[in-house]
Formats: C-alpha cells, sequence, structure tokens
C-alpha cells in the first residue's frame, strides 16, 4: 500500500477549527434553493435571487462575492485583511493580504474532526478489482508523519520539493506534507523522459525528489527511479532522494537515497503546521511554453484552494459522500485540481485512476464506475474519442446508474463524441459540463453549470462563466467585441483568486504572454466563439487557429465537420471498420467541409495516418504535426515525452509521399 499507515488515531488537536458548512432546507427571504445550495454564502448577498443574479453580484461586487465565500469556505489561522490587490496591466494579482492558513488542515485536519473515518482516497490501481481505500484519518497520519520526517531532512518552507510519482496515495500524501511544512511542491508527470524531469528540477532548484521504484500502467512497469537517477546527474542542487515502493522489485539505493519505509518508523503524528501567508507559494507546476522551455507556473495558498474548491462543488454538484472520479494524472492542472485539492477541501471522496482507458479492455472506465459507485466522472476527449470507436457494447456491459454528472477537460470536444458520452455512457440523463479552463486559470472558468435550474446545454460548448469570470473577445486590433455571434482573441476582464501568479524566476515572461498583448485584460491564448445566445465555444488555441481569406477557424470548429465519418486530429485517423480508398475519403471530407462551412475553408492537403504524436497522457503533440507540414524536422524538438515516438516518422514519411504526389500531377 506505499507506505500508507492504518488503524492509527491521529493526537492532532487544531481548537480553532470549525466545519461551517450550512445545509438550507428552507429559505424565507425568497433566494432560488438553486442558488442557497450551491452557495450558502449568498444569502446574505442583497438583491440575490437567482443564478443570473448571483453572476452579476460576483463580477460587479467582487469583494464581497470572494470575501463571503473565503470566510465560509477556508478555515483561517489568521483572518485576511483585503480582499484584493490586483492590477493586470502591471501583472500583479494578489489575494486574501494578511490571512494565514495551512491548506493540508484546510483539506485533511477539520474533516477528520468531523468524519474521521470518511474514505478520501479510493487508489484504483492498474490492476482492475485492487483499490485501496485511505480514510482522513489514515490521509492525516501519513502527512503529519512524512512532513517530520522531510522535516528532519533539512526542507524548509520555502523550499521547493519535486515529486516525479503516478497517482497514488504516497503522492497525494507528498503533496500534502509539502504544504503542511511550508514547502512548495512540483509534481512532474512520471511519463516524462529524464531530459524534461532535470528540466524542472533544475529550474525550481529542488534539494529534495520523491519518486517511487516503479510505475505501472496498462500493465507496463516504467523505472522510474532510474529515470530519477539519470536526471539528477545534471541537478547539482538535489541533495535527497525519497523512493517509496509501488512494486516488489528492488532498485539500486545509493548514500542520497532515504527509503520511504522510514515513514512508517515516525512514532510522532502530529506535525505542527506552518501557518502560511495567503499569498505564499503552494506549487509550481511546468507546461510547455511556445519556445520549447518549461515554464513553471506559479500557484499560491488561499486563492487557489478556495477556487478549486469552489467550482468543484459548484461544476459538478458535488454533494457529501459522493464520489469523485477524476482520471487525470496529478502531473497536470486537472490532477492537482479536481482529484486532489478541491475535493479534499471539500471533504470528498476522490479516485486516483493508475490505469489507462482500455487495460486490460476498453470497458475498463465503466467497469470502475459500476465496482466504485462513482457519481461524477470526469475524462478528457481523447478518450472518449478512443473509446467510442470500441462500440456501445463496452459501456452497457456495465451498471452506470450512479453516475450523475459527466465533465470534460483538456481540449474542445466535438459533438459526435459529446453525443455519444451523453446518449450512451450517461444513458442521456447525466448533464454533461464541457469544461474550459488552463493551467494558468488553477480551475474551470467556462462550464454549462452551474446554472438555472433545467438550463440548456449546448453540445460541444462550454457555455457559461462560472462566478466571477468575465470572458470578453478581442478583435484583431485589441478592441472590446461586445456584440454576439461572432470570434475573437478570448481573455478575461478582471483577476479571480485562483489564477496563477507568475512564472517561476520569469515575472517579464509572465507580463509579456499574459498581461502586454490587451493590456488590463488576461489573454487566454485561445480563441472563442460567442453564439447569438451569448454562450461561448472554444475553437482552440491561437496558434492553432487557420487564416483563410480573412476567415479565422479554429481546428476545432474544422475537426466537428470532419468527424461525421473518421476521427481527425489536424491529420486524419481513421476508424478501424472504415475500408475506404484514400483518394475518395479525401474528397468526400473536402465535400463536407465545403458544404458545412465554406469552400474556402478547403483543406489544400489532407493526409491520413495510422496514429498521431500522442503524449503519455493522450495528448496530440499538435507542434510536432506543425514542424513536419513546415519541413522543419530540426525543430522537432524533445520527443522523449511521446508515447510513441515510431509515430513522428511514420507522420514524416506520410507527408513526403503526398507533397511528392502532388508535385507530379
Amino acid at each position: 500500500m506505499m507506505w500508507l499507515p492504518c488503524g492509527c488515531t491521529s493526537k492532532y488537536l487544531f481548537t480553532s477549527l470549525s466545519r461551517r458548512i450550512v445545509k438550507y432546507y428552507h429559505d424565507f427571504s425568497g433566494k432560488s434553493s438553486n442558488v442557497l445550495a450551491c452557495m450558502p454564502e449568498a444569502a446574505s448577498f442583497e438583491g440575490v435571487w437567482d443564478h443570473s443574479g448571483l453572476y452579476e453580484f460576483s463580477v460587479g461586487h467582487t469583494d464581497s462575492f470572494w470575501g463571503a465565500a473565503a470566510r465560509h469556505r477556508l478555515t483561517w489561522i489568521s483572518p485576511f485583511r483585503s480582499v484584493q490587490d490586483c492590477d493586470l496591466r502591471r501583472g500583479t494579482i494578489r489575494w486574501f493580504e494578511g490571512g494565514k492558513l495551512n491548506v493540508s488542515v484546510n483539506c485533511l485536519d477539520r474533516h477528520v474532526h468531523t468524519f474521521p473515518d470518511r474514505v478520501a482516497l479510493i487508489w484504483e490501481r492498474d490492476e482492475p478489482g485492487t483499490e485501496v481505500k485511505v480514510t482522513y484519518r489514515q490521509l492525516l497520519e501519513a502527512t503529519c508523519r512524512l512532513g517530520n520526517l522531510l522535516r528532519r531532512h533539512g526542507v524548509n518552507r520555502g523550499d521547493c520539493v519535486t515529486i516525479y510519482m503516478p497517482p497514488c496515495p504516497a503522492a497525494v500524501v507528498s503533496m500534502l506534507a509539502c504544504a503542511r511544512i511550508g514547502a512548495a511542491h512540483s509534481v512532474v508527470f512520471a511519463g516524462f523522459s529524464a531530459e524534461a524531469l532535470a528540466d524542472r528540477i533544475r529550474d525550481a532548484q529542488s534539494r529534495i525528489v520523491i519518486t517511487v521504484n516503479q510505475g505501472v500502467r496498462g500493465g507496463k512497469v516504467t523505472e522510474l527511479k532510474q529515470t530519477v537517477d539519470l536526471a539528477i546527474q545534471s541537478c547539482p542542487s538535489v541533495q535527497k532522494v525519497f523512493v517509496a515502493m509501488r512494486t516488489e522489485s528492488p532498485v539500486v539505493m545509493t548514500a542520497r537515497d532515504i527509503a520511504m519505509e522510514e515513514v512508517r518508523e515516525q512514532k510522532d503524528v502530529v506535525c505542527e503546521p506552518a501557518a502560511m501567508d495567503s499569498e505564499d507559494v503552494l506549487f509550481l507546476l511546468y507546461t510547455s511554453g511556445s519556445t520549447g522551455k518549461p515554464k513553471g507556473l506559479v500557484h499560491t495558498q488561499a486563492g487557489y484552494l478556495l477556487y478549486a474548491s469552489l467550482t468543484h462543488r459548484c461544476v459538478f454538484n458535488y454533494h457529501d459522500e459522493d464520489v469523485f472520479g477524476c482520471v487525470a494524472d496529478i502531473g497536470w492542472i486537472t490532477g492537482h485540481s479536481y482529484s486532489v485539492y478541491g475535493p479534499l477541501a471539500n471533504g470528498g471522496t476522490t479516485v486516483l485512476f493508475e490505469s489507462t482507458p482500455i487495460y486490460p479492455d476498453p470497458g475498463r472506465y465503466w467497469e470502475m464506475v459500476q465496482r466504485l459507485k462513482i457519481n461524477q466522472f470526469y475524462g478528457a476527449p481523447t478518450a472518449i474519442r478512443l473509446l467510442l470507436k470500441y462500440g456501445d457494447h463496452w459501456v452497457h456491459k456495465y451498471d452506470r446508474s450512479t453516475l450523475k454528472t459527466l465533465g470534460s477537460v483538456g481540449e474542445p470536444i466535438n459533438t459526435e463524441a459529446w453525443e455519444w458520452y451523453h446518449r450512451v455512457v450517461g444513458d442521456g440523463r447525466c448533464p454533461v459540463v464541457d469544461t474550459w479552463w488552463q493551467t494558468e486559470t488553477g480551475g474551470i472558468c467556462i462550464a454549462p453549470r452551474p446554472s438555472a435550474p433545467n438550463a440548456e446545454i449546448v453540445p460541444g460548448m462550454a457555455m457559461r462563466p462560472f462566478f466571477g469570470i468575465r470572458p470578453v473577445l478581442m478583435d484583431s486590433e485589441g478592441k472590446v467585441l461586445t456584440s454576439n455571434n461572432t470570434s475573437g482573441a478570448l481573455c478575461i476582464a478582471q483577476p479571480w483568486p485562483g489564477m496563477a501568479r507568475t512564472i517561476h524566476n520569469n515575472h517579464q515572461r509572465f507580463i509579456e504572454t499574459y498581461c502586454q498583448p490587451y493590456p488590463g485584460y488576461f489573454f487566454t491564448g485561445d480563441g472563442a466563439y460567442r453564439s447569438k445566445e451569448g454562450y461561448y465555444q472554444i475553437i482552440g488555441r491561437l496558434d492553432d487557429v487557420i487564416n483563410v481569406s480573412g476567415h479565422r477557424i479554429g481546428t476545432a470548429e474544422l475537426e466537428d465537420v470532419l468527424v461525421c465519418n473518421v476521427t481527425v486530429y489536424a491529420f486524419v485517423v481513421l476508424k478501424k471498420e472504415v475500408d475506404v480508398q484514400e483518394a475518395d475519403l479525401v474528397r468526400q471530407l473536402k465535400d463536407m467541409v465545403s458544404k458545412n462551412i465554406a469552400k474556402y475553408a478547403c483543406p489544400d492537403f489532407i493526409q491520413c495516418v495510422q496514429r498521431l504524436p500522442k503524449t503519455r497522457s493522450g495528448k496530440i503533440m499538435r507542434r510536432v504535426l506543425r514542424k513536419v507540414v513546415e519541413r522543419d524536422l530540426d525543430g522537432l524538438g524533445d520527443l522523449s515525452t511521446l508515447d510513441n515516438p515510431a509515430a513522428v516518422q511514420e507522420v514524416i514519411q506520410g507527408h513526403r509521399d503526398l507533397c511528392g504526389e502532388e508535385q507530379q500531377r
């Protein structure tokens, strides 16, 4: 079970804790029960009667809205003296200054006082049917033990610990132990190469790395400790490597390495939590930059935790004792916000998914839903499209009656996949929340829910801004587009608590990337369409938007039309059952684009491929495809993070063949 103690009783008491979750069964003020169920704090908001009013209040009375939410939803050691001090033009973002709190206390201690034996984590191991359940009491004790061990080995407040682990209780304990003692953490996806890991360790200047002996995913074993050993050869800052055991296979240990079994030897399960300022760093999370150099986005304590917890509860309509199934890896922001911090801050039960959607067969997700009785399921469109190809019987084989909400994250979901997800997986009764957000935003910014009761959901659209989020569309001259039925660059007009504060060691880059393109606004880098009803649809990264005859067309829009018959990721990947001549298929696709969008939108080249280069998390490496098309093979960059590097050579050869044929015509 990876050094997680069981059956102990926590000695830790925190006298100032109070659980302030209020249930409203009746309301005599006339406010909508839907509003109060989502935000009980709204009872004190003057003039707020329904969801629309609550949203308008959140963007018009920002301090009142977020101040009430922070006081109600977080447990403070010292209260904050101001709600915000923000200036997007200068890239200055500060929330809840003067306040002190501890994130691990908010995620663990206060719940242990109320329901110590509630399951906090369900570790869905790679091997089906071998899940491990961890209660809040057990999770707190493991966190305190590791926090004490880290302190004893010289980890101080303000240090940054690199965590290179798959989704498992040990990884969550590592994150929370860092938060408890005031150290920041940098979780690196456990599929990244030694070179990618080393880049992130060096930038964070980590002295401590936490890893496991081996990773297990889809029945395959990866040597994670060996990867760490290789990475730190070029990382002189690293002094200690903590090693947990995922498998029984021994690994070579040096004087620098510490076996995590030492955690079990810790007698003291009391670890004094550090009183952290609201704007102290909670974690760094590295995302690939356009230059190829990873950028470490900085998220801080109070604002991030508040935003993650509020979006988790409201977007997914999460209720106490629900089981929340987010299948994202903890190495990504989705795993941070909706596998760990959001659910645990809400006292929820959250699933850590270690495997793949098709191991040991394409029914894995739905068998898990049946076995764990999952109520909310949150996954990626890439996986949904993959499972759609295998047919409905893998879904119908399992009981999914516990499902109440389905979620989509990571990229726009095309209409065909959305409708299959809703009709087949959700039996037509579960709302699908197609969420838009980024590592930079910290949590969900646009989604169909929350909303007025029974409000419509349009397939493939993110639709409605979350509380406190004011999206705007900009034209090419930097002017705000006020009309509906229009497209433009997606910006956010005012700060919100969950947003990243800076790029680690490079605030100027943060300003240039997010604040300077449209002064006074946060630039997301995405393009969006606002429908005549005022709903938002994400059309893709602006560097992926196709400009044809002066018309801006997003890749998502183009793919959504083309996937009527095939699955497309800029290139065309055929479904397994499709038997068609390539030339005929290309003609059909061009005709479809002409009919459904416009003749000017027809691609000049359509290349059919067997597969596309993807990362180990399932995301398509569009940057690599773009370099192939541009014939800039020297600019492909580091391919070590790909799950299938051979796919790149297949794409290159197919591109050469296609271009050669065109030139001969």
